[in-house]
């Protein structure tokens, strides 16, 4: 049986400042620090790495809250859970500069995540791994973040995790949807583009968005291919040298992101070190789609968090090689 939900916000971890002055707050649960041993007559010792920490990346139009649940299910396994609305939703939507109609992927994916990772590290240190955890359209920018500032100390992630996602071309949806999201995403690019942003909230996909996310999210349907108006970064060949630790997850009932969009996904990531697991209603203990494994999310959070110790142990191995 489902649970209730709990009650009351996250306690606030710290706060991202965007190059335009919009603050992001970051919510989450710290994980204990762990217990260091100083025996007698000798220098601090080594002790236990401290728990990876996973930050959480919502789903378009779906405020960070609605991840509260999951969020306490992975500080119970052990992690330290962190949850942050993306630009224009949730806590940000009122914020100066969330609601500039050209506000795309671009501004996502090259200020917003790079700001939030740094004050995440600032505020946490140097040593916790940091994992990105993206839902849906969480996801895939998480993974071209993940991919464009691989290796970059302070703006960079050890992993990224992504649960009922996947690509949206139209393609990987089949000869019978396909045709279907073809007409969606027309559809959304004339009424964004005339009315200067996407009244999702009222017309029932995505939330309400400005017009940028949503072209950038059309022309990804049409061409397959992950690119934002305005940026430098070909995000195709970013993603195609990713070499961090993936952790896919596809979901039982989802049909917003089935296996065959997450395939195509992934083909477009052939250096991760890919972990790849489906995520059964006999394993929640509840019926999953697209959302609903949100709220029935225990087991999935041991898996992640089993996944985040294995590739933060194997990453000291072959560091001591």
């Amino acid at each position: 049986m489902t649970q209730p939900e709990p009650v009351g916000d996250l306690p606030l971890v710290t706060t991202a400042e965007l190059p335009d002055g919009t603050r992001l707050p970051v919510r989450g649960l710290r994980a204990p620090a762990p217990e260091r041993f100083l025996p007698s007559g000798s220098g601090p010792a080594p002790g236990p790495p401290p728990a990876p920490a996973v930050l959480v990346l919502p789903a378009m139009g779906t405020p960070a809250r609605f991840y509260r649940r999951f969020a306490r299910q992975l500080h119970a396994a052990g992690m330290t859970a962190l949850t942050v609305d993306l630009r224009g939703q949730g806590e940000s939507a009122a914020a100066r500069g969330a609601r500039t109609p050209g506000h795309g992927y671009r501004a996502i994916v090259e200020e917003d995540l790079p700001a939030v990772v740094a004050a995440i590290r600032d505020e946490l240190g140097p040593e916790p791994p940091l994992h990105l955890l993206g839902h849906s359209l969480g996801g895939q920018l998480g993974l071209i973040h993940a991919a464009s500032a691989d290796g970059s100390g302070a703006h960079g992630v050890d992993g990224v995790a992504v649960v009922a996602t996947g690509s949206v071309w139209f393609r990987a949806f089949g000869p019978v949807r396909g045709p279907g999201l073809l007409l969606v995403q027309l559809l959304i690019t004339v009424t964004a583009t005339l009315l200067g942003r996407w009244p999702g909230t009222r017309l029932g996909f995505g939330g309400n968005q400005p017009k940028g996310v949503m072209r950038d999210w059309a022309r990804q349907v049409r061409t397959g291919r992950y690119s934002a108006k305005g940026s430098a970064l070909d995000y195709e060949a970013l993603l195609a040298g990713l070499r961090l630790p993936v952790l896919a997850v596809s979901v039982e009932g989802d049909t917003y992101a089935p296996a065959t969009s997450l395939d195509h996904l992934l083909g477009k990531i052939p250096g991760a070190r890919l972990t790849r697991r489906h995520h059964t209603a006999q394993e929640a203990g509840a019926r999953l789609d697209h959302f609903a494994w949100v709220r029935a999310g225990g087991a999935l959070a041991e898996l992640v968090a089993a996944w985040a110790v294995a590739e933060e142990r194997s990453g000291r191995a072959g560091a001591g090689r």
